[in-house]
Protein backbone atom coordinates (compact mmCIF):
# COMPACT_ATOMS: atom_id res chain seq x y z
CA UNK A 1 0.00 0.00 0.00
CA UNK A 2 1.27 3.26 -0.81
CA UNK A 3 2.45 5.82 2.06
CA UNK A 4 0.86 8.59 2.80
CA UNK A 5 2.49 11.59 4.07
CA UNK A 6 1.30 15.13 2.44
CA UNK A 7 -0.71 15.59 -0.07
CA UNK A 8 -1.53 18.61 -2.93
CA UNK A 9 -3.95 18.14 -5.34
CA UNK A 10 -6.70 19.62 -7.52
CA UNK A 11 -9.87 19.48 -6.25
CA UNK A 12 -12.80 18.57 -7.87
CA UNK A 13 -16.67 19.36 -6.29
CA UNK A 14 -19.33 16.73 -6.18
CA UNK A 15 -22.16 18.76 -4.71
CA UNK A 16 -24.15 15.57 -3.59
CA UNK A 17 -25.17 13.72 -0.52
CA UNK A 18 -25.49 9.92 -0.44
CA UNK A 19 -23.61 9.22 -3.06
CA UNK A 20 -23.68 5.15 -2.80
CA UNK A 21 -21.58 2.44 -3.68
CA UNK A 22 -23.32 1.46 -6.63
CA UNK A 23 -22.84 5.03 -8.29
CA UNK A 24 -18.66 5.00 -7.36
CA UNK A 25 -18.13 1.62 -8.92
CA UNK A 26 -21.67 -0.62 -10.67
CA UNK A 27 -22.57 -4.30 -9.87
CA UNK A 28 -22.27 -5.60 -13.33
CA UNK A 29 -17.81 -4.14 -13.03
CA UNK A 30 -17.17 -6.21 -9.72
CA UNK A 31 -16.12 -9.37 -11.89
CA UNK A 32 -12.20 -8.56 -11.67
CA UNK A 33 -10.31 -9.94 -8.43
CA UNK A 34 -7.56 -7.75 -9.05
CA UNK A 35 -7.88 -4.27 -7.21
CA UNK A 36 -6.92 -2.14 -10.68
CA UNK A 37 -8.72 -1.68 -13.55
CA UNK A 38 -11.85 0.10 -11.70
CA UNK A 39 -10.90 3.59 -12.48
CA UNK A 40 -12.06 3.67 -15.91
CA UNK A 41 -16.05 2.52 -14.43
CA UNK A 42 -15.83 5.05 -11.48
CA UNK A 43 -19.11 6.49 -11.43
CA UNK A 44 -20.20 4.96 -14.54
CA UNK A 45 -23.89 5.63 -14.65
CA UNK A 46 -23.03 9.54 -14.04
CA UNK A 47 -19.87 9.93 -16.34
CA UNK A 48 -20.85 8.37 -19.72
CA UNK A 49 -23.84 8.51 -21.91
CA UNK A 50 -23.85 4.91 -23.21
CA UNK A 51 -22.20 1.84 -23.19
CA UNK A 52 -19.49 3.67 -25.80
CA UNK A 53 -18.42 5.18 -22.62
CA UNK A 54 -19.25 8.53 -24.66
CA UNK A 55 -18.49 11.31 -21.76
CA UNK A 56 -21.56 13.11 -20.44
CA UNK A 57 -20.19 16.81 -20.44
CA UNK A 58 -22.69 18.01 -17.79
CA UNK A 59 -20.68 15.49 -14.72
CA UNK A 60 -17.95 17.04 -12.54
CA UNK A 61 -15.28 14.47 -13.36
CA UNK A 62 -15.58 14.72 -17.47
CA UNK A 63 -15.22 18.91 -16.81
CA UNK A 64 -11.72 20.33 -18.47
CA UNK A 65 -10.63 22.59 -15.27
CA UNK A 66 -10.91 19.24 -12.92
CA UNK A 67 -8.93 16.62 -15.36
CA UNK A 68 -6.26 15.34 -13.02
CA UNK A 69 -8.18 16.15 -9.53
CA UNK A 70 -6.65 13.68 -6.72
CA UNK A 71 -8.44 15.68 -3.96
CA UNK A 72 -12.44 14.67 -4.28
CA UNK A 73 -14.83 17.61 -2.04
CA UNK A 74 -18.47 15.98 -1.54
CA UNK A 75 -21.03 16.10 0.98
CA UNK A 76 -22.55 13.82 3.23
CA UNK A 77 -23.01 10.08 4.03
CA UNK A 78 -20.33 9.65 1.19
CA UNK A 79 -20.37 5.71 -0.02
CA UNK A 80 -23.59 4.36 1.63
CA UNK A 81 -25.22 1.45 0.17
CA UNK A 82 -23.70 -1.94 -0.44
CA UNK A 83 -20.46 -2.85 1.29
CA UNK A 84 -18.27 -3.31 -1.80
CA UNK A 85 -14.36 -2.74 -1.47
CA UNK A 86 -14.50 -2.11 -4.74
CA UNK A 87 -15.68 1.49 -4.18
CA UNK A 88 -12.06 2.68 -2.89
CA UNK A 89 -10.08 0.47 -5.30
CA UNK A 90 -12.29 2.52 -8.51
CA UNK A 91 -11.38 6.14 -6.82
CA UNK A 92 -7.85 5.16 -5.79
CA UNK A 93 -7.49 3.58 -9.68
CA UNK A 94 -9.24 6.90 -10.89
CA UNK A 95 -6.33 8.85 -8.83
CA UNK A 96 -8.08 10.06 -6.15
CA UNK A 97 -6.08 10.39 -2.86
CA UNK A 98 -7.86 11.86 -0.33
CA UNK A 99 -11.94 12.29 0.10
CA UNK A 100 -13.46 15.05 2.07
CA UNK A 101 -17.13 15.39 3.33
CA UNK A 102 -18.85 15.85 6.45
CA UNK A 103 -20.03 12.00 6.99
CA UNK A 104 -18.67 8.58 5.53
CA UNK A 105 -20.87 5.50 5.67
CA UNK A 106 -18.50 3.55 8.26
CA UNK A 107 -17.96 0.10 6.21
CA UNK A 108 -16.33 2.61 3.08
CA UNK A 109 -14.82 4.73 5.01
CA UNK A 110 -12.56 1.64 6.91
CA UNK A 111 -11.99 0.08 3.59
CA UNK A 112 -10.44 3.93 2.14
CA UNK A 113 -7.83 3.38 5.21
CA UNK A 114 -7.42 0.01 4.30
CA UNK A 115 -6.39 0.84 0.27
CA UNK A 116 -4.26 4.12 0.91
CA UNK A 117 -7.04 6.70 0.38
CA UNK A 118 -7.57 9.12 2.96
CA UNK A 119 -11.35 10.18 3.97
CA UNK A 120 -11.68 13.50 5.99
CA UNK A 121 -14.69 14.06 8.02
CA UNK A 122 -15.32 17.99 8.15
CA UNK A 123 -17.88 19.80 10.00
CA UNK A 124 -20.87 20.95 7.12
CA UNK A 125 -19.98 24.17 8.07
CA UNK A 126 -16.88 23.74 6.91
CA UNK A 127 -17.70 21.87 3.83
CA UNK A 128 -19.67 24.50 2.76
CA UNK A 129 -16.95 26.67 3.10
CA UNK A 130 -14.29 24.37 1.01
CA UNK A 131 -17.40 24.37 -1.65
CA UNK A 132 -17.14 28.23 -1.99
CA UNK A 133 -13.74 28.58 -1.73
CA UNK A 134 -13.35 25.83 -4.74
CA UNK A 135 -15.89 28.37 -6.65
CA UNK A 136 -14.15 31.73 -5.94
CA UNK A 137 -10.99 30.28 -6.48
CA UNK A 138 -10.66 27.80 -9.24
CA UNK A 139 -8.13 25.89 -10.20
CA UNK A 140 -8.55 25.26 -6.54
CA UNK A 141 -5.49 22.79 -4.73
CA UNK A 142 -5.29 21.98 -1.40
CA UNK A 143 -2.13 20.65 0.72
CA UNK A 144 -3.14 17.94 3.21
CA UNK A 145 -0.75 17.37 5.53
CA UNK A 146 -1.25 13.84 7.48
CA UNK A 147 1.51 14.12 9.89
CA UNK A 148 0.50 18.03 11.35
CA UNK A 149 -3.34 17.19 10.51
CA UNK A 150 -4.08 20.30 9.02
CA UNK A 151 -5.54 20.89 5.27
CA UNK A 152 -4.24 23.97 4.12
CA UNK A 153 -4.82 26.29 0.30
CA UNK A 154 -3.16 28.64 -2.08
CA UNK A 155 -3.98 31.56 0.18
CA UNK A 156 -3.28 31.18 3.26
CA UNK A 157 -6.90 29.19 4.46
CA UNK A 158 -5.68 26.31 7.07
CA UNK A 159 -7.73 24.42 9.30
CA UNK A 160 -6.98 21.46 11.10
CA UNK A 161 -8.67 17.75 11.13
CA UNK A 162 -7.98 14.84 13.43
CA UNK A 163 -7.97 11.19 12.65
CA UNK A 164 -7.18 8.34 14.86
CA UNK A 165 -3.32 7.21 15.49
CA UNK A 166 -3.74 3.68 14.93
CA UNK A 167 -5.09 4.89 11.00
CA UNK A 168 -2.64 7.88 11.23
CA UNK A 169 0.41 5.47 11.15
CA UNK A 170 -1.05 2.55 8.96
CA UNK A 171 -1.47 5.71 6.13
CA UNK A 172 1.98 7.61 7.17
CA UNK A 173 3.82 4.03 6.94
CA UNK A 174 2.06 2.36 4.09
CA UNK A 175 0.57 -0.48 6.30
CA UNK A 176 -2.71 -2.47 5.72
CA UNK A 177 -3.53 -4.88 6.88
CA UNK A 178 -1.00 -7.69 5.49
CA UNK A 179 1.36 -5.27 6.00
CA UNK A 180 0.74 -4.95 9.75
CA UNK A 181 0.90 -8.79 10.44
CA UNK A 182 4.08 -9.30 8.42
CA UNK A 183 5.60 -6.74 11.04
CA UNK A 184 5.06 -9.51 13.35
CA UNK A 185 6.28 -12.06 10.76
CA UNK A 186 9.26 -13.12 13.23
CA UNK A 187 6.73 -14.21 16.37
CA UNK A 188 4.80 -15.82 13.67
CA UNK A 189 7.54 -17.98 12.51
CA UNK A 190 8.70 -18.54 15.87
CA UNK A 191 5.36 -19.68 17.24
CA UNK A 192 4.56 -22.40 13.71
CA UNK A 193 8.42 -23.66 14.73
CA UNK A 194 7.71 -24.51 18.49
CA UNK A 195 4.13 -26.09 17.51
CA UNK A 196 5.65 -27.95 14.59
CA UNK A 197 3.69 -26.26 11.81
CA UNK A 198 7.00 -25.67 9.73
Amino acid sequence: MRAFTKHNGLVVPMDRNDVDTDQIIPKQFLKRIERTGFGKFAFYDWRYKDEKLTPNPDFELNKPEYQGATILLTRKNFGCGSSREHAPWALDDFGFRVILASEFADIFYNNCFKNGLLPIRLSEKTIDELFQRETVNRPFYLTVDLENGFISDEKGWTIPFELDDFRKQCLIHGLDDIGLTLQRENKITEYEKTHGIV
